[in-house]
């Protein structure tokens, strides 16, 4: 029997309602709230969050000292496509580079690394 069940995923940032704005393009659903702390309800019942933190560091990828944090797998038709959305909303490409891979790599606008994976 699980002790608990995920509410919500929160991603500290520098500009939360820039960030949600990123995500809401990339996966849909509606920004909530305005200030410190920002709600995206997505589709399906899920939500992300993001927090203000002025003094927020990026996480390093690859971070082979434990840098990386955690990262989002994005199930997408098309990598291509959806590359292009991505980098038009303001990602940066980390690890993209080998076309034969059935995922490529990216940092959001805030320096989370995030995959878009072939679904």
């Amino acid at each position: 029997m699980a002790l608990a069940t995920l509410d919500v995923v929160v991603l500290d940032c520098p500009d939360p309602q820039a960030l949600a704005r990123f995500y809401a393009e990339v996966l849909g659903g509606t920004v909530r709230n305005e200030g410190d702390w920002i709600d995206l309800d997505l589709p399906g019942g899920r939500k992300m969050a993001f927090q203000a933190a002025p003094d927020h560091v990026p996480p390093r990828w690859p971070g082979a000292d434990g840098a990386q944090q955690f990262h989002l797998d994005l199930t997408v038709e098309d990598l291509d496509t959806a590359e292009k959305g991505v980098l038009a909303l303001g990602a940066r490409p980390l690890d993209a580079e080998d076309r034969s891979r059935s995922f490529r790599v990216y940092a959001d606008p805030a320096g989370h690394p995030f995959c878009l994976c072939a679904g």
